[in-house]
């Protein structure tokens, strides 16, 4: 798979998962957005990690999904952080594949780094839902 942006991934010690399908699903996500030739950082972590930074960044004392730090540095896009074990969770809650959850959670990060915030409601909230289920669908339809 051609892309133009370099993904790097963190993953914590104690988190196994295959690196591989992650670096795969965040370069295909990259290429169906366009042009992206920004480097894309991913750090998997686990809830006790991902509340300290969400308590930290966004006040809010509690665990989860993901969080998207935009970087202001023409060769960076930023930072998507994804709580390992809230996608496992969330997986089960809606009886899909834990990978199928994580790149859910790659794509909706991903969006907000380019500037998508369903947080504003209305049309911008309906305008990140298409973009995200039409590069969710990519991976369903096996174009990815």
């Amino acid at each position: 798979m051609k892309t133009a942006a370099k993904v790097g991934l963190l993953v914590e010690p104690k988190i196994k998962i295959e690196k591989k399908k992650v670096r795969h699903a965040a370069e295909a996500i990259l290429n169906e957005l366009g042009p992206v030739k920004k480097e894309l950082s991913i750090f998997l972590t686990g809830d006790s990690t991902i509340k300290g930074l969400n308590k930290k960044y966004r006040h809010i004392d509690r665990p989860t999904d993901v969080l998207s730090f935009p970087m202001d540095d023409p060769r960076l896009l930023g930072d998507v952080v994804i709580s390992v074990e809230m996608a496992k969770k969330q997986a089960k809650g809606l009886k899909v594949g834990f990978y199928q959850e994580l790149t859910r959670l790659l794509v909706h990060g991903t969006l907000h780094l380019l500037g998508y915030d369903h947080a504003k409601g209305g049309k911008e909230a309906k305008r990140m839902k298409e973009k995200e289920e039409e590069i969710l669908n990519m991976f369903v339809k096996g174009k990815a």
